[in-house]
């Protein structure tokens, strides 16, 4: 997931901090760059859709319990699979 277009903070950088700023755990100045990004990358911007999705999907069926082993295992090497694959795709366009 790349829009090709340059931006201030990569797409790859994006995707690896989603998660934290979904969370509210980075610092203002980072979530301005990600907000920034999102307002810029229509391709970011759906995957944050979705990663937002899936959160309150997550949240709401399995509430204060932690996700079952192999479901965040399996999110995570998907995740990591998305990562590989959009850095391979901003390489390329370099």
């Amino acid at each position: 997931m790349s829009c090709e277009e340059p931006h201030a903070t990569p797409c790859s950088e994006v995707l690896d901090k989603v998660y934290a700023y979904l969370d509210g755990e980075l610092e203002e100045a980072n979530c301005e760059e990600i907000r920034q990004h999102l307002e810029e990358c229509a391709p970011c911007l759906q995957e944050y859709g979705l990663e937002e999705a899936v959160k309150k999907v997550l949240a709401k069926c399995c509430g204060c319990d932690p996700a079952p082993a192999g479901l965040r295992t399996r999110l995570m090497r998907q995740l990591e699979q998305a990562r590989f694959d959009m850095r391979e795709r901003e390489t390329v366009a370099e």
